[in-house]
C-alpha cells in the first residue's frame, strides 16, 4: 500500500506528520532538488529527525556573508548612487519642466522603482546564489543570468574609462594654477570664440586629442597617460574585490560617503556666488504644460530605472552575502530613497554653480546647462577654476567623481563574478586568479577606448552594450519570477526570511504594474532609436550595425538558453520550464529550490 502525504507549508524540521495508527510502517522520506538543471533524489527515514547533507547545503553554509549590514548598505548605496545622479538627473530634472518633473519621476519610483529593487534583493537573499545560478527556481530563465552578467562586463569596459579621466583630471588639479585656467597652454588654438571658452580644448585636445581621429575608422595610437590612469583604476579595484565582500566591504566606507562630503562643500560654497539663486531657481521652476510631452514620461522612466539599477545582477550578487534572515524590505525602502534624495540634493549643487556661471558670462542658464561628460568635465570644472582657493575646489570635486564611479564599478564587477563563481566551482575555488584574469581582459579592451579616436568607440558602448538590451533582460527577469516562478510562491519566500508577507501592493506591483512598466519602455526604447552621433560626427551605417550587434550578443542568451533546456531536459512544457520531474512510480514530488531541510516547500513520504 501506497499513501502519500505532502508536508505543511512551514514545517522547521522534515519529520512525519503523525504516527500511522493502522501498523507499524517504514516511512521513507523522498527530496527531489534540482540544480543546473541536474535533478538529485535523496531518501532518509523520516522517524529520525535529521535529513542528508547535500552539497548545496553546504556551500550555502560556507559562503561568506557581509562583516557588518552597513558594508551591505553602503555597497549597495554605493552602487546606485552614480556619476548619473550627478551629471544626469539635475539637467532631465531642468529640461522637462523643473519640478514637474519629479511627479512622473516619483510616481515610477512607487510603481515600479522600488518593487523592482526589492524584488531583486529578495531573490538574491532567498537563493544566496549570484545572477545565473539564482534561476535554478525556474532553469528555463538562467539565460537571462548569462545576459546581465554580459551586459555588466561591457559597461566595465567603458565605465572604468570615465573613472581615469576623472583620475587624470585629478592629478592635474595638483598644481598652484590648474591647467584650464588660461589658454597659453601648447595644446590651445587660436580661436577664443567657442562657447565653451578653454576648458573645451583640456577635453578634446589635451586629454582624449580629439582632434587628431577623422572618426571611428580612424583610431590610431592609445595615449600612455592615459593608459597609466587606466592601470592605477585596475589596481584600486583588483585590489577592493579580489578577497570578496569582506574588502570591498571596507572600502565604501570611503568610496560611498565622500561623494556627500563633496557635495554638501560644493553646494555651501555655491550657494554664496552671485547668480546662484537664478540657477537654483532654473533647476526648480515648475511648468506642468511639460508633462504633456511624452518624452518627458519616457525620460523619468528611464531615469529612476537605471539610476536604481536594477537589472545588472548587481543587486541580486550583492543580497545573496545577506543572513538568510536579513530584512532586505527595509533595506530597498531605505536604499532606494537615500539614492532618489541624493539625485535632486546633487541638483542644488550643480545649478547654484551652473547660475554662477552663467552670470558671469552674461549668458542664460540654457547656454551652460549640459548633461553627461561634457557638464563634470567641461562646464563644472570651468566654473571652479574662476573661484578663489580653485585648486582646492577641483580636487574635491574630482575625488567626487572618482569615488562615485569606483564603488559603482566595484559592484558592477562584483555581479560579474559572483555569477560565474556561483555557476562554476572551479572559479570559486580560485576567486583570486580569476578576478586577476577578468580585470587583464578589462584593461586589455581599454586600448581600443584611449586612442585618439577611442571617445568614438566610447560613444558606441554607452548607446548599444546597456541601452535597450539590460531592459529587455529586467522585462524577462520580471515576467520570469512573477509569472512562471509564481508571485504567491516568491511572496511565501520572502515570508520564510522576515516572517511576514508582501503586502498586495508588491505583490500587485510585480505580477502587472512593473512587467507593464517595463514592456512600455522596452518598446519605447526601440521606437526612439536615432542615427548615433558625437556632437557634429555622424557615425556610419556599419557602426550603428555593429552596435545593435553588440546589443544582440548578450540578449541571445535568453532564448538560446531556453531552447537548449526544451531540447536537453524530458518532460512537459510545464515541467521543464518549472524544473519538475517525478522521481519515481507512485511518488509526488516537487524540485524545490532550496535544499536546505528546514526550506523544505514540500516534502513527499512513501510509506511501504
Amino acid at each position: 500500500m501506497n499513501v502519500h502525504v505532502m508536508s505543511e507549508h512551514k514545517l522547521s524540521s522534515v519529520a512525519p506528520l503523525k504516527p500511522y495508527n493502522a501498523e507499524k510502517k517504514d516511512v521513507e522520506l523522498i527530496l527531489v532538488k534540482e540544480h543546473n538543471g541536474v535533478q538529485y533524489t535523496s531518501s532518509s527515514v523520516a522517524g529520525s529527525r535529521t535529513c542528508p547533507r547535500t552539497s548545496s547545503s553546504a556551500d550555502r553554509e560556507d559562503r561568506e556573508t557581509w562583516g557588518k549590514k552597513l558594508d551591505f548598505l553602503l555597497s549597495v548605496i554605493g552602487f546606485a548612487v552614480d556619476l548619473a545622479n550627478v551629471w544626469r538627473f539635475p539637467y532631465l530634472c531642468y529640461k522637462n519642466g523643473g519640478g514637474a518633473f519629479l511627479i512622473p519621476y516619483i510616481m515610477f519610483l512607487f510603481i515600479a522603482g522600488m518593487p523592482l529593487f526589492y524584488m531583486e534583493l529578495a531573490l538574491g537573499q532567498y537563493n544566496r546564489e549570484g545572477a545565473a545560478t539564482v534561476w535554478k527556481i525556474c532553469p528555463v530563465f538562467k539565460g537571462v543570468g548569462y545576459t546581465v552578467i554580459i551586459i555588466a562586463l561591457y559597461v566595465g569596459f567603458y565605465y572604468n574609462v570615465i573613472i581615469a579621466w576623472s583620475l587624470y583630471y585629478l592629478f592635474s588639479s595638483f598644481t598652484s594654477e590648474l591647467p584650464w585656467q588660461h589658454c597659453n597652454n601648447t595644446w590651445n588654438n587660436s580661436n577664443k570664440t567657442e562657447i565653451q571658452t578653454h576648458i573645451f580644448f583640456i577635453d578634446r585636445r589635451e586629454v582624449l586629442h580629439f582632434h587628431e581621429s577623422q572618426g571611428i575608422h580612424d583610431l590610431k595610437e592609445p595615449r600612455w597617460q592615459l593608459t597609466l590612469c587606466l592601470v592605477v583604476v585596475v589596481f584600486i579595484l583588483y585590489f577592493s574585490l579580489w578577497k570578496g565582500v569582506k574588502s570591498s566591504g571596507k572600502v565604501v566606507y570611503i568610496t560611498a560617503t565622500m561623494p556627500y562630503i563633496v557635495l554638501l562643500v560644493l553646494l555651501i560654497r555655491g550657494i554664496t556666488l552671485p547668480g546662484a539663486l537664478n540657477g537654483i531657481r532654473a533647476y526648480l521652476h515648475i511648468d506642468l504644460k511639460k508633462l504633456n510631452s511624452p518624452e518627458v514620461w519616457i525620460e523619468a522612466a528611464t531615469q529612476i530605472f537605471y539610476s536604481l539599477g536594477a537589472g545588472f545582477g548587481v543587486l541580486i550578487a550583492f543580497a545573496s552575502y545577506n543572513k538568510f534572515e536579513n530584512n532586505c524590505y527595509r533595506d530597498a525602502i531605505l536604499t532606494s530613497t537615500i539614492n532618489c534624495v541624493t539625485s535632486f540634493f546633487s541638483g542644488f549643487a550643480i545649478f547654484s554653480v551652473l547660475g554662477y556661471m552663467a552670470h558671469e558670462h552674461g549668458v542664460s542658464i540654457k547656454e551652460v546647462a549640459t548633461e553627461g561628460a561634457g557638464l563634470v568635465f567641461i562646464i563644472y570644472p570651468e566654473a571652479i577654476s574662476t573661484l578663489p582657493g580653485s585648486t582646492f575646489f577641483a580636487i574635491f570635486f574630482f575625488i567626487m567623481l572618482l569615488t562615485l564611479g569606483i564603488d559603482s564599478s566595484m559592484g558592477g564587477m562584483e555581479a560579474v563574478i559572483t555569477g560565474l563563481t556561483d555557476d562554476f566551482k572551479i572559479l570559486r575555488r580560485n576567486r583570486k586568479l580569476f578576478t586577476f584574469v577578468t580585470f587583464h581582459l578589462i584593461l586589455l579592451f581599454f586600448s581600443l577606448l584611449h586612442p585618439q579616436g577611442g571617445i568614438y568607440v566610447f560613444t558606441l558602448l554607452d548607446t548599444y552594450a546597456a541601452g535597450t538590451s539590460i531592459l529587455f533582460g529586467v522585462l524577462v527577469e520580471a515576467v520570469g519570477v512573477s509569472w512562471f516562478y509564481g508571485v504567491d510562491r516568491f511572496s511565501e519566500d520572502i515570508e520564510r526570511m522576515m516572517g511576514f508577507k508582501p503586502g498586495l501592493y508588491w505583490r500587485l506591483c510585480w505580477k502587472f504594474v512593473s512587467p507593464v512598466f517595463l514592456l512600455v519602455v522596452v518598446i519605447a526604447s526601440i521606437l526612439t532609436t536615432r542615427e548615433l552621433k558625437y556632437d557634429n560626427y555622424i557615425f556610419p551605417y556599419w557602426a550603428n550595425l555593429v552596435g545593435w550587434g553588440i546589443a544582440m550578443s548578450s540578449m541571445m542568451f535568453v532564448p538560446l538558453y531556453a531552447i537548449y533546456k526544451f531540447l536537453s531536459l524530458p518532460g512537459t512544457f510545464k515541467q521543464v520550464i518549472l524544473g519538475l520531474k517525478s522521481s519515481c512510480p507512485g511518488t509526488v514530488c516537487c524540485c524545490d529550490r532550496m535544499c536546505d531541510c528546514s526550506l523544505l516547500n514540500h516534502a513527499a513520504f512513501k510509506v511501504t
